[in-house]
């Protein structure tokens, strides 16, 4: 495929067209403030072998030290990552990060993420799962239009604060120019969103209650309170889910009375690669299948009576009811949903909950090692998995400095989402942390703080 660029010319046109005097006036409605005043700062052209040469020298800047030892989380953790899955996502009827439209040629990638529709669905406890969406973020977003939509009248949306807040920031820019109220629901002592709260807040005007699970500090919600409660104001129940390890040893969301589940599927064989890309899911219950954001991948069968796989119930597409649409998704991370299905065909029963009690159980005796330093504590008892919060002594910030000397990624810090967490500390532990790593952390956080 050749790439031709417009002419002058021919660009003068589509900007008379649609009425506009040059290109700069396509980004009149990005804030000046938001945009560079200058050029790129990007370096001159090269030829092919020196431009090959120069891309080598700065792959290697990017090789991890294996001395650093990492806890952070916080919406995307640092787990192994089965060297099959890159082998099989480089074949060639993989190798798109595009859904296909053609079904006769393409019936090896809708198959995968049919298996991933299915793995999703028995993940979360609900019926139907689409074929995925962006990111976590961007699905918790998708869940709330898509609880307005089934909620005709209703304006109001209830949101908790132990969401993640990078969710909230998501779903505050995707309603912002709809006639819809947010209310932040509070947390109570123990890290969880405050059952009275919601009880109070709740009424014929909320669409939906929000929720974590694990929420941010990595409490795990009580999800059949929050879900008797939100029934009975006919309201529905969105569960989000950054860290989906969890639901292979604690109870479903669905089981649990969830009326829509979305999340991250960066845990299951996606790398971290400076944060994405990621992959969104989302699960309903059948009732609710038609108001589905996205693509969905069918099983059907062919004239002969042979099993197939093609797109259906695409709520939303260039070619088709776009006046009809119930969202603007018009995509899905298809790569990213093989990737997560092949991870999770892997592991299987079995050996993900053995994976998640792994991880739970280092975190547990980390979590009560730092506990049972002088001068720290942990504020939250609620159930947690593989993510807890500790107060330090100390400003997080100055603790944090101090350790990266000792090459310790110890946490991240909460002072900017949670500034009412004296001195609060978000720490994460995964299979990837080992017995001497878990130590060494308790260690340096000892003599940092003497």
């Amino acid at each position: 495929m050749r790439y031709l660029p417009h002419t002058d010319q021919e660009i003068a046109v589509m900007l008379e067209r649609i009425g506009v005097a040059d290109l700069e006036d396509l980004f009149s409605g990005i804030p000046a403030a938001c945009r560079l005043p200058r050029e790129l700062n990007l370096e001159p052209p090269l030829a092919e072998a020196a431009l090959q040469q120069r891309l080598e020298q700065r792959a290697q800047a990017n090789r991890a030290d294996s001395s650093w030892h990492s806890f952070l989380g916080g919406g995307y953790y640092n787990h192994h990552i089965p060297a099959v899955i890159d082998h099989l996502i480089s074949r060639s009827e993989f190798y798109t990060a595009y859904t296909p439209y053609q079904p006769e040629i393409s019936q090896g990638t809708l198959q995968a993420i049919f298996e991933f529709q299915t793995l999703i669905c028995q993940l979360t406890g609900l019926d139907v799962a689409n074929a995925s969406l962006y990111d976590g973020a961007s699905a918790c977003a998708e869940a709330v239009l898509m609880a307005l939509r089934c909620a005709p009248g209703c304006r109001r949306l209830l949101i908790s604060r132990g969401l993640h807040p990078r969710y909230r920031e998501v779903i505050a820019t995707y309603v912002r120019y709809l006639d819809v109220e947010l209310v932040e629901v509070p947390l109570d002592a123990s890290g969880m969103t405050d059952l009275a709260a919601v009880a109070a807040l709740l009424d014929a005007q909320v669409a939906a209650l929000v929720v974590g699970y694990p929420n941010y500090l990595g409490s795990m919600e009580a999800l059949a309170e929050l879900a008797r409660l939100t029934h009975e104001e006919r309201t529905r129940l969105v569960v989000a889910c950054a860290e989906p390890l969890a639901l292979a040893l604690y109870q479903s969301p669905g089981e649990l009375g969830a009326d829509i589940v979305v999340g991250e599927g960066q845990s299951f064989g996606l790398p971290l690669t400076f944060g994405g890309p990621g992959v969104g899911f989302m699960a309903v219950r059948q009732a609710d299948m038609r108001a589905l954001p996205g693509r969905l991948v069918g099983e059907t069968r062919d004239m002969e009576d042979r099993r197939g796989f093609v797109l259906t119930l695409a709520t939303r597409e260039q070619h088709i009811r776009r006046e009809k649409a119930t969202s603007n998704i018009c995509s899905n991370q298809g790569i990213c949903a093989v990737m997560v299905a092949i991870y999770l065909a892997l592991l299987g029963k079995n050996g993900l909950p053995q994976l998640a009690r792994d991880n739970y159980a280092r975190a547990t005796y980390l979590r009560e090692k730092i506990a049972a330093l002088p001068g720290f504590s942990v504020p939250f008892d609620a159930p947690f998995f593989n993510e807890f919060v500790i107060c330090c002594p100390q400003p997080s910030a100055e603790i944090l400095r101090r350790l990266e000397t000792n090459k310790i990624l110890a946490g991240i810090d909460l002072i900017r989402d949670y500034p009412d967490i004296s001195h609060g500390l978000l720490v994460c532990v995964t299979e990837q942390n080992d017995r001497a790593q878990l130590d060494r952390l308790v260690a340096a956080l000892q003599g940092g703080c003497l």
